[in-house]
């Protein structure tokens, strides 16, 4: 399913760049994500298997729409949407959570950072301390783990906010369909030799629904990702 939304009202950037959104069973919050976000940049939402009619309301609200028929995890989401993006001609997307956490009026920030060069790949930034428990101590645990398998600082690695220009998605290789996607890309942009840029964004929780985010079997998926990212960078020394 999709519907064709116009881009002559969209002057941010100089470069077309793609707000793209994963969503599952977002009906509630997706549509006001949506009109928001086309403020700034057409958007295209990646249904993934929702049954709450997240596909209706995101399209109701002028989002390009393409569905996934069973729920596959948000990586495999976003790998859609960025095939999606490069097939159109995109030169960058910028991905944001449909559940409210990323306010889409710092859309201007990420644009901002591309212009001015600042990377390949632009992550937002968040303040650990105004997190809830445990992600106050478990996201800059995650941090320094990834650092040190990296062997490089990163701020903020689970940071679903973020703009990827269209040389590191031509040139990544990913691999895992879950949240740890997020770290993988990362770890191909340091693997490329891509520059990483950061901004600093609004740290958003509270907003009355249950996270996606198992966090049992998604911290084991973290971990294995971090430990194989550490292998490979041994192995290459």
């Amino acid at each position: 399913m999709e519907h064709s939304v116009g881009e002559a009202q969209f002057p941010m950037s100089k470069r077309r760049v793609l707000a793209l959104i994963p969503a599952w069973n977002e009906a509630p919050r997706i549509g006001r994500i949506v009109e928001k976000a086309r403020t700034y940049l057409p958007v295209l939402v990646v249904d993934d298997g929702s049954t709450d009619g997240t596909a209706e309301v995101a399209e109701r609200a002028g989002a390009t729409v393409v569905r996934h028929p069973q729920n596959r995890g948000k990586g495999a989401a976003l790998k859609t949407g960025f095939v999606w993006a490069l097939a159109q001609g995109y030169d960058a997307v910028l991905t944001l959570d449909a559940d409210g956490q990323h306010d889409p009026c710092e859309i201007p920030k990420f644009l901002a950072a591309l212009e001015a060069g600042t990377g390949d790949l632009i992550i937002g930034k968040r303040q650990f301390l105004k997190m809830p428990w445990p992600r106050w101590w478990s996201t800059p645990l995650g941090t320094v783990l990834l650092s040190l398998a990296l062997g490089r600082y990163i701020p903020d690695n689970q940071s679903g906010y973020r703009l990827i220009a269209r040389r590191a998605l031509e040139s990544f290789q990913l691999t895992s369909d879950g949240f740890e996607m997020e770290v993988e890309m990362i770890a191909e942009a340091i693997r490329l030799g891509l520059p990483i840029g950061w901004v600093p964004i609004r740290t958003i929780y509270g907003i009355g629904k249950r996270s996606y985010f198992h966090p049992v079997k998604d911290t084991l998926r973290f971990l294995r990702m971090v430990w194989w990212i550490g292998r490979r960078r041994w192995a290459e020394k």
